[in-house]
């Protein structure tokens, strides 16, 4: 039998389920010991190593191109949303709207500041539906068109990412949002901090694997090319402008795999498959339709633009989604007025130097001519 002494000295192990009962352990003859070693000289010199490692990767990062600049999170789509008033004029669509209308030429030429609410690689419906769905707006949007976005079916990475920054203006929470603020500072200063680039996710993303059987790799986006304000403003950077410069040349040719569409899923009939896209494209059509008769219903208006291309990108576009097929129709169905570029030679005469946005330069000139088009479009 275990003494009177050893029983005051057992201990109790903590039960690993609800349910288990506890059980007694042995006490061993030792004490961990703790080294006598120089804590706060440690510290320093890990603190030293931390900041000397992040001011190298930031000098490598300026070096090979990057500058500082806002990510365009959601979280800042959500704030950009939360700007948007009754009689807002809101810009909604694509990466063209984003980078070829300059918001002070619109503040001048419409009389009030617009809200950018238009992304990369984004499908303007769900921002459409969601303002449309807003019992409270009732402004002036603007829409930027690019038929491939534009028509892109659900569950598409184009219509991914408007729902995406859709679902977090409804959902964000008191801490991303302070988040954002918290960020906002250290990004417009340090280059290294691009979520959409030099993450380790994108990083890995950017190696060389080839397409297998039963895997496709798909086309990369293009890499960083522009700078973001606090009101979503993207302005193109002076290298990509650049006429034969290295990154123009990359990022022209990597449009032309994002452009061109995919070919048929093996697993699906041939027929099935292209009956299930003509469905999802005249299903497209009518909730467009239907969200202008909407918006109209209650004194708001809409004006869908398209916006410049040039080109190898312009010729693909306008062979794989020709005018008379989508934006004819568009405008047909939504009664809606529509600004085509080519329609008019004080717009047409601009080239996009990598083939699909417009320089920061450009951006305010033909943002300028565009002022009276839109001025007539929206009866202001």
């Amino acid at each position: 039998m275990p003494s009177s002494t050893s029983n005051s000295k057992r201990k109790l192990r903590l039960p690993r389920l609800f349910f288990a009962q506890p059980s007694e352990i042995v006490p061993r003859d030792y004490e961990r010991p703790i080294p006598q070693v120089p804590w706060r000289g440690m510290t320093v010199i890990v603190v030293l190593v931390v900041i000397a490692a992040a001011t190298a990767w930031e000098f490598y990062c300026r070096s090979i191109g990057y500058g500082p600049t806002l990510n365009n999170s959601e979280d800042l789509w959500a704030m950009a949303r939360r700007r948007v008033q009754p009689e807002s004029v809101v810009i909604i669509g694509d990466s063209r709207g984003w980078f070829d209308l300059d918001l002070d030429e619109l503040q001048k030429g419409l009389g009030k500041r617009p809200v950018q609410l238009a992304g990369p690689g984004s499908c303007p419906y769900p921002v459409l539906a969601d303002l449309v769905n807003d019992e409270t707006f009732h402004g002036a949007i603007i829409c930027s068109f690019t038929p491939r976005l534009f028509m892109a079916p659900p569950g598409s990475p184009p219509m991914d990412r408007a729902e995406k920054n859709v679902r977090r203006s409804r959902t964000q929470t008191p801490a991303q949002h302070v988040s954002q603020y918290l960020a906002m500072p250290l990004e417009e200063h340090i280059a290294f901090l691009k979520q959409s680039d030099l993450t380790l996710e994108q990083l890995l993303k950017r190696l060389p694997i080839p397409n297998r059987l039963g895997a496709l790799i798909p086309p990369p986006p293009p890499p960083y090319f522009q700078t973001i304000d606090r009101e979503r403003r993207a302005r193109m950077i002076e290298e990509c402008a650049r006429p034969g410069s290295e990154l123009q040349r990359r990022i022209q040719q990597g449009w032309i795999p994002l452009f061109t569409p995919p070919p048929p899923p093996t697993y699906i009939p041939n027929d099935v498959f292209i009956a299930q896209v003509k469905k999802a494209i005249e299903q497209r059509f009518q909730d467009v339709a239907a969200a202008a008769r909407k918006l109209r219903a209650r004194g708001g208006k809409i004006v869908f633009v398209r916006l410049p291309a040039s080109g190898g990108l312009k010729a693909l576009e306008d062979r794989t989604t020709p005018r008379s097929q989508i934006w004819d129709r568009v405008i047909k169905d939504t009664t809606a007025p529509g600004i085509y570029f080519e329609d008019f030679p004080e717009l047409s005469s601009f080239n996009c130097p990598e083939w699909s946005h417009l320089s920061a330069g450009d951006s305010v000139e033909f943002t300028k001519r565009l002022v009276p088009h839109l001025r007539a479009a929206l009866q202001l």
